[in-house]
């Protein structure tokens, strides 16, 4: 914790967290959910779909940096907000020439916001602990993404399925993250 910072700053900051990674966890199940549920009877919102995914991801980061104290102070979330709404302008383009481009954009996406995740995680678990999740999410999101463009080059064509599973494990994470924040707030009231 800062030096000049107040247990109710820590407080007002560890319940956005809380409720950012709640919030995340929530649209990637609504997410697969539509993945596996709806999209493959509908290409129209498959390919929305999968605009969708790294677009909310710019703009959760974007409102994240925000709530943390603004994009200077959270340059990795800064990064992360251009290569996601770069990324979703790329999967719009790539859904004219084959889902394995859209694939190979994905892993490439996946590998770089992995570590821009990961780092991210570790400059808050200085501060708020409880970030190991994150950690693992992000390392786990660049190894996905090279396992992604090495699927891209296959001759067999990708589906939204290839990214919904990607996703159910982002949705886990940021389930994890915002629960074990929950436990450590909970364990903090209790020693007071």
């Amino acid at each position: 914790m800062r030096d000049r910072e107040t247990s109710s700053d820590f407080a007002d900051d560890t319940q956005w967290l809380k409720q950012y990674y709640f919030l995340r966890a929530a649209f990637s199940v609504t997410w697969v959910i539509a993945a596996f549920a709806i999209a493959p009877s509908s290409a129209v919102i498959a390919a929305t779909l999968l605009v969708a995914y790294p677009a909310w991801d710019a703009a959760a980061n974007y409102l994240d940096a925000l709530c943390s104290g603004g994009l200077n102070r959270n340059r990795t979330q800064g990064l992360n907000v251009l290569v996601s709404v770069v990324t979703a302008i790329a999967v719009a383009l790539a859904l004219q020439v084959s889902m394995n481009w859209v694939l190979g954009i994905f892993g490439a996406w996946a590998m770089l916001s992995g570590l821009l995740q990961l780092g991210t995680a570790l400059r808050r678990w200085k501060r708020f602990g409880a970030q190991w999740a994150m950690v693992l999410s992000g390392g786990q999101s660049a190894l996905a993404g090279g396992f992604f463009i090495f699927q891209a080059t296959m001759p067999a064509i990708p589906s939204i399925a290839n990214v919904a599973g990607y996703a159910a494990v982002g949705a886990l994470y940021f389930l994890v993250s915002a629960v074990w924040l929950t436990v450590g707030a909970w364990r903090r009231s209790a020693a007071m």
